[in-house]
């Protein structure tokens, strides 16, 4: 697999040697010239030199090549921009980080699903550290046939929950409704933005990306 991470903070970097370790090819997209001389020694990784926002920068790290675009800078902003004109350009897929919930809603409104909240999923490892459970990590607990599948939920979801009709073999785990985690026994209609984790089978996948709109690379997560 093909990646391109825009800027070099201490998560993309973090990503960018997960992902080679993993053997997949990473790009990373940089503007200051001497943090690329410097990151080369460190990082088998391609570079490209530019603003990962200007549309003729994100072209050089070709987006008809390339399945993942992450966007990790510390601004929302920037990472949605990033994201819409990445999405433009052609790439596959693209991810951007978002820390503000608000800007999450926003997100989803324009269409970009993927994003991701880091310091929500830090916050709640803390949290349960605290109250002395043990957090597993979603590969040692999910096996066999199983799947996560995640998404946004969009204005033809709102409503009731029961409504949601979903593939067999097919369940809500959780959901956050109003930036809230929630079981689905405790909410009763869905609004546009609330996100739900799926638990499915692998043979129901397909369906599940075609119904919403998430493609081959939709969030998922297939056990081994």
């Amino acid at each position: 697999m093909r990646t391109a991470l825009i800027g070099s903070n201490s998560l993309t970097l973090s990503t960018a040697e997960l992902l080679l370790e993993e053997g997949h090819e990473v790009v990373i997209i940089e503007r200051d010239r001497n943090r690329i001389d410097v990151l080369s020694e460190r990082l088998d990784a391609g570079f490209v030199h530019g603003d990962g926002t200007l549309p003729d920068v994100l072209r050089d790290a070709e987006p008809e090549n390339t399945d993942v675009l992450f966007c990790l800078m510390e601004s929302d902003q920037i990472n949605i921009l990033a994201g819409l004109i990445g999405r433009s350009l052609g790439f596959a897929r693209v991810v951007p980080r978002v820390n503000d919930p608000q800007f999450q809603r926003i997100a989803a409104e324009l269409g970009l699903e993927d994003t991701i909240m880091p310091n929500r999923a830090v916050a709640a490892h803390l949290s349960q550290m605290l109250s002395g459970g043990k957090s597993l990590e979603l590969s040692s607990v999910i096996r066999g046939n199983a799947a996560i599948f995640s998404l946004i939920a969009k204005a033809s979801e709102k409503g009731p929950i029961d409504n949601l009709k979903l593939p067999e073999r097919t369940r809500i785990v959780c959901l956050y409704h109003d930036e809230q985690f929630y079981l689905p026994r405790e909410v009763k209609a869905l609004k546009t933005g609330d996100e739900l984790i799926l638990i499915t089978s692998h043979q129901q996948l397909p369906e599940l990306e075609q119904r919403f709109e998430r493609g081959e690379a939709g969030d998922q997560l297939k056990a081994d």
